[in-house]
């Protein structure tokens, strides 16, 4: 997994009113402006609403309206790591709820590490469930043993 280092709130403003002037003319530039600046520093900055939304001649709330609706935005920088666990039916079917409790309870006492647990709805594994990633890597069959085993360099 990449790592996003934020340069300096003037640099990043900088950088952020470029992305957003490259999309003005283009119909809908939203969406590829947000979609570039997570590309560019992980995470859309609230303080980067203001400069996309002045940009784009819109106001902050409807900037802010469509980062907080779309589940691929976020407005904080991402873990070192990630974990996702399939919540669609054929994973739930077999226990991928109870999985996904028990790892939100685990990262957030720590116990992973630097990650972050987070729901996915199907990833075409449906046969090996419950099913999920970590790093990105697609894994079936996890049990919570599985996946402590698959994190286990991820704990100082």
């Amino acid at each position: 997994m990449s790592t996003h280092v934020s340069p300096p709130a003037t640099e990043r403003h900088a950088l952020v009113r470029a992305v957003a002037e490259q999309h003005r003319d283009v119909r809908g530039p939203l969406l590829p402006v947000l979609h570039e600046v997570m590309a560019e520093f992980g995470h859309v900055d609230r303080a980067d609403l203001p400069v996309i939304a002045d940009v784009l001649n819109l106001s902050v709330a409807e900037v802010h309206g469509v980062v907080s609706f779309y589940h691929d935005f976020r407005t904080a920088p991402p873990a070192a790591h990630q974990v996702e666990v399939c919540r669609a039916e054929a994973c739930l079917a077999v226990g991928a709820q109870a999985l996904y409790d028990d790892l939100r309870v685990t990262a957030g006492a720590g116990e992973l590490g630097d990650a972050e647990v987070r729901e996915v709805f199907c990833l075409g594994n449906c046969a090996l469930g419950p099913s999920g990633t970590v790093d990105g890597a697609l894994h079936g069959r996890l049990t919570r043993q599985r996946v402590e085993d698959l994190t286990e360099g991820w704990r100082a």
